[in-house]
């Protein structure tokens, strides 16, 4: 499993128009579902006479959690086509929300789908899209005169150093991203007694 993943930096707006119909699109960076209702609320506020607010979101790396609303439009022509987007563009711990005004003209559900994917779209690509590290905190307790090892590890592979003792045995804490966990295993494995555990 992949310990990176793709996130806007920050919320961006989008627009797509289709026979008068206007579809204002909206992408939250997000992460926990309890944040959604507060947007949500948001955009009602700013568009009080929208006929549909439609959504989905998309949280964690595992494809698992997400969820999507058509909120009154036609059985799966606003939500779907808003979560397929996220997934096309590979993002997560996002919110995509659009807004729809009905301009007088029926789009039809194949209109419809479409207009929701574009207003999203549209949205994702005004945003910055940062990429994001699943990372754990590692403990290494060494011996002192392996301290010049454990530390050149450190800097070879760039690691964080949160915390660092000094008792009967030497200990460093460091934030790691999830796959180089193996590595530091490795870049130490010429060591004995040396001790690395995931906290």
């Amino acid at each position: 499993m992949t310990d990176e993943f793709k996130t806007p930096k920050a919320p961006s707006e989008g627009l797509f128009k289709d026979k008068g119909s206007k579809f204002f699109g909206y992408i939250f960076p997000i992460k926990n579902e309890s944040e959604i209702k507060a947007y949500l609320e948001n955009l009602k506020s700013l568009h009080p006479k929208a006929r549909h607010h439609c959504f989905a979101y998309k949280l964690g790396i595992d494809e698992n959690n997400f969820r999507s609303n058509d909120d009154g439009e036609p059985s799966g022509s606003a939500g779907k086509p808003i979560l397929n987007t996220l997934h096309s563009f590979d993002i997560t711990d996002t919110l995509a929300v659009v807004v729809r005004y009905f301009g007088g003209i029926l789009l039809g559900v194949p209109g419809l789908i479409n207009a929701y994917k574009e207003a999203t779209k549209d949205a994702i690509l005004a945003a910055e899209i940062e990429t994001k590290t699943i990372n754990s905190l590692v403990k290494i307790s060494h011996d002192f005169d392996q301290t010049n090892a454990v530390m050149n590890m450190c800097r070879k592979l760039q690691l964080s150093i949160k915390e660092q003792t000094y008792d009967s045995r030497c200990g460093l804490i460091v934030e790691v991203r999830n796959s180089y966990i193996e590595k530091i295993k490795e870049e130490l494995s010429d060591f004995w007694n040396i001790e690395i555990e995931v906290i």
